[in-house]
């Protein structure tokens, strides 16, 4: 006797297909900021994550801080790392070595992002100057060590804008840098945070039209605290919902604040999600409380390694 299918077992599964989940960390700036960290990662390790990406300061200001956490998370947990990696003031030759450090700690997937400009707004001198540059110098250093990177090559990521980046003349002109990206090697594309699902909708579909086919990924912050819902919302250029920021303005309480938050977030997932995204990645700072009660909500149709073990018992079951 055959043992039951999966979809025998939990019905509910049939024709369910998973999304990805990812967060984003930073690398602690204290000694108590790495203890709350690590509360933070125990936490949402737990949720069994694809992946989570780790970012650093501006001009690589903290990169060393960065790279030990990814070392941490590589021998310490079960997450895989998505390291950030910025081009803006650091040559080829430097940068190589820093991609191939990466490599030798074991990390396998990097978000290739150009990063923010000196002040001056004038990159260094004999430094790569775009985060299509980057991804080019990855797939290079890629090659040089393919015999390593036989059983898992490098998954490259990089940035999308819902709306216009800042310093770009057009929304039309941010699809053309995808879609360079996309032919530089790019492998998927993470959104900078936006406010309205119809920011999502549009960039995949502007996207598509313009022929970039690698998954567009939402990136979505909790919307639960009203000072870095303004602060955002001026550095991305974005007026953030006015009724959103009314009601968390009148919230008497930091139980309603989140509560109101929360469902507002879970809205907006949800809308990028039925627009088609192929996952959510959550941007935490570092906090897992407010990220947790969002994936709660949120239902995500996930793998899970419970899935596995349900299998393996099916099987066991049956073969008595």
């Amino acid at each position: 006797m055959s043992p039951p299918s999966l979809i025998d077992v939990h019905p509910n599964l049939a024709g369910t297909a998973p999304v990805a989940l990812s967060y984003e960390l930073f690398p602690p700036r204290s000694a108590a900021a790495a203890e709350t960290l690590w509360t933070t990662i125990r936490e949402l390790e737990a949720t069994e994550p694809d992946y989570v990406s780790v970012t650093y300061g501006a001009s690589g200001s903290n990169r060393d801080t960065a790279v030990d956490l990814i070392n941490r998370l590589l021998t310490e947990t079960t997450l895989r790392p998505l390291a950030h990696l910025t081009c803006v003031g650091n040559t080829p030759t430097e940068l190589a070595e820093i991609i191939g450090e990466l490599l030798d700690h074991g990390v396998r997937g990097i978000l290739a992002l150009r990063g923010d400009l000196p002040q001056d707004g004038q990159p260094a001198t004999g430094s790569l100057r775009y985060a299509q540059d980057l991804i080019e110098l990855i797939r290079r250093v890629e090659l040089r060590r393919s015999a390593l990177l036989c059983a898992g090559k490098i998954a490259v990521g990089v940035a999308a804008y819902p709306t216009r980046h800042p310093e770009s003349p057009s929304e039309g002109h941010d699809v053309e840098v995808l879609l360079a990206k996309q032919r530089s090697g790019a492998d998927f594309a993470i959104t900078q945070v936006f406010f309205h699902a119809s920011e999502y909708a549009g960039l995949v579909s502007r996207a598509r039209r313009a022929g970039v086919t690698i998954p567009i990924i939402p990136g979505v912050m909790p919307l639960t605290s009203l000072r870095r819902l303004k602060r955002l919302g001026e550095l991305a250029g974005v007026e953030p919902s006015r009724e959103l920021i009314e009601r968390l303005g009148a919230a008497e309480t930091e139980g309603e604040r989140r509560s109101i938050g929360v469902a507002a977030t879970v809205d907006l997932a949800n809308a990028a999600l039925d627009a088609g995204a192929p996952g959510i990645h959550l941007y935490t700072f570092n906090e897992h409380a407010h990220a947790l009660d969002v994936l709660d909500k949120l239902n995500l149709p996930r793998p899970s390694k419970a899935l596995h073990r349900i299998k393996s018992a099916v099987r066991q079951e049956f073969a008595h």
